[in-house]
């Protein structure tokens, strides 16, 4: 298996991959989440591919498909009366294809991804869970994440 930046070629495997996010999401709360949906379009793929600052990786494998992504977005606050000039790596979505699950893939991608932030001079890495998203949010554990801050809401 080998992580790479994704690119054109991918985007169909892509597509069904967002996919699958959402349909994990619209099967815990489809008072949200349509499904099944995907958050972008082909198009909208190929300008996210080639923007520097919205890098996509994706997990191999042997004959180059991809089993899983990671969707990442620079950011960096500044000159904030409150807040402190950092840049953060933020990941909007990581999915590995459920016919490759338990074979480590989020955690290559993830530590991948960690990598790529600390060669690229970031202060951290942020991403929002579902908490009704109890797998993903044993995994980021795992990973060594921690809660930053919590989202809350009253269903009216």
């Amino acid at each position: 298996m080998t992580v790479r930046r994704a690119e054109e070629k991918d985007i169909p495997k892509i597509l069904d991959l967002l996919v699958q996010v959402d349909m994990v999401h619209h099967n815990a709360r489809p008072d949200i989440f349509k499904g099944p949906a995907t958050k972008y379009n082909a198009d909208e793929l190929r300008v996210i591919l080639k923007n520097e600052d919205t890098p996509v990786f994706v997990c191999t494998d042997d004959n180059d498909i991809p089993l899983g992504h990671a969707f990442c977005i620079h950011k960096q606050i500044t000159d904030n009366s409150v807040l402190t000039d950092i840049r953060t790596l933020y990941i909007d979505d990581i999915c590995v294809d459920d016919s490759a699950r338990g074979k480590h893939i989020g955690k290559k991608l993830f530590n991948y991804v960690k990598a790529y932030a600390k060669s690229m001079g970031v202060y951290n890495i942020t991403l929002n869970v579902w908490s009704c998203n109890e797998t993903a949010m044993k995994f980021y554990e795992a990973m060594g994440l921690l809660p930053q801050k919590t989202g809350m809401e009253l269903i009216l």
